[in-house]
């Protein structure tokens, strides 16, 4: 029996992970009806984690969260399923940059997400670390949760994007008492401290809209952040992996909730029991919008080619845009890949017609990798052997 693993990731602007295994699974049944296909769309923490999860049998649960620059709460969702919880931060702070209010975006709705959590009874909670617009360090996320930032004169300040910069001491003391009974973990695809050249302003503010003046600016606040954090916990988690992650969200729900991080990949390839569903697979399709030398850091295609090569299952990559070469495909363990911008080169029509490629490219690789369909004669012969 011939079995396919389809284990993409979201092609951004364009297609949902499980989007993606619909169209390639039309493509492969065009040539190759009697093959069995297994889902196992993925996610590596970023937008589309939510739906990874929801496709391996969570369910979807509205909640009410602020946006990343004001107080006023929008409709979003959560994901559960029994005691777990997924909150996915671009799901609520996530979304186009704004270039005029680099420095005022807040976790405040990563944190509304959390509690609404906490009030269905969860005591697990993955945060989905990705596709965030913030760089406050999850100061927001902590104040909406009970952490009480204060001036020099001991006042508190209120929910606002700029209490880092007015800030003089954190007080914990009022911090929601059923956090303490709860597992938090860090789904991200970066391993970047909080500071530093490497750290979460440097690195991350400036695709998030920010110049180099308020890079510098950024930084100096985190810096403060850390201190009262570190003060108030009695830790320093500022050099921590994963700590830069999400514009320093990681650090603080590492110092002050005590969250494990991992690799997004992995804790979705946990969850939807990917190693099992290779077991015994016959070929497994992964991919992603734009397959680089950034997907070779952690994000969702490679944890899927990491899991195929463990088990000895070759494995193939689908991807808008493709911009590795052959030699490095091979040695990040593809034994092919393919692309939406080799059948369409204009972007934006690939972009627009990017499912019916996608069943286009299923199609080829069934006629290229699996052959062709078992004729009953030879089905025969294979059980009379």
């Amino acid at each position: 029996m011939t079995t396919l693993v389809l284990a993409p990731d979201k092609f951004k602007g364009s297609l949902t992970a499980p989007e993606v295994v619909d169209a390639l699974t039309a493509g492969i049944r065009l040539r190759r009806p009697d093959v069995t296909v297994v889902a196992r769309p993925v996610a590596d923490g970023g937008e589309g984690t939510l739906d990874a999860f929801l496709a391996a049998g969570f369910v979807a649960v509205p909640a009410m969260a602020a946006g990343p620059w004001d107080t006023r709460r929008h409709t979003t969702r959560i994901a559960v399923r029994g005691s777990t919880a997924v909150v996915e931060m671009a799901a609520s702070i996530g979304g186009a940059p704004r270039r005029d209010n680099p420095l005022t975006a807040t976790t405040l709705g990563v944190g509304h997400l959390v509690r609404h959590a906490l009030d269905m009874g969860c005591t697990d909670i993955i945060l989905a670390l990705g596709g965030s617009v913030s760089t406050d360090g999850g100061a927001g996320m902590l104040q909406t949760l009970g952490a009480v930032l204060q001036t020099h004169r001991g006042r508190p300040l209120p929910l606002a994007y700029n209490a880092i910069a007015n800030a003089a001491s954190l007080d914990l003391t009022d911090l929601d008492p059923r956090l303490s009974r709860t597992a938090f973990t860090l789904a991200a695809d970066v391993t970047n401290p909080l500071l530093g050249a490497s750290g979460a302003a440097a690195v991350f503010s400036p695709q998030k809209g920010a110049t180099p003046a308020q890079v510098v600016l950024l930084e100096n606040r985190l810096r403060r952040w850390g201190e009262l954090v570190n003060a108030a916990t009695n830790t320093d988690m500022t050099s921590a992996p994963g700590a830069g992650s999400a514009g320093g969200t990681g650090f603080g729900a590492m110092a002050v909730l005590g969250a494990r991080f991992r690799r997004g990949v992995d804790v979705v390839r946990d969850v939807v029991q990917l190693d099992d569903a290779v077991a015994g697979a016959t070929l497994v399709v992964t991919g992603e919008g734009c397959l680089d030398t950034q997907s070779l850091h952690g994000k969702a295609p490679m944890g899927v080619a990491e899991c195929a090569r463990a088990q000895r299952v070759p494995v193939i990559a689908v991807a808008g845009t493709v911009r590795l070469d052959r030699r490095q495909a091979r040695a990040a363990g593809f034994s092919a890949t393919y692309a939406l911008t080799d059948v369409e080169p204009n972007r934006a029509a690939a972009m627009s017609r990017a499912a019916d490629l996608v069943t286009m490219i299923g199609d080829r690789i069934a006629e290229r990798h699996l052959g062709p369909q078992p004729t009953l004669t030879s089905l025969r012969r294979v059980e009379a052997s």
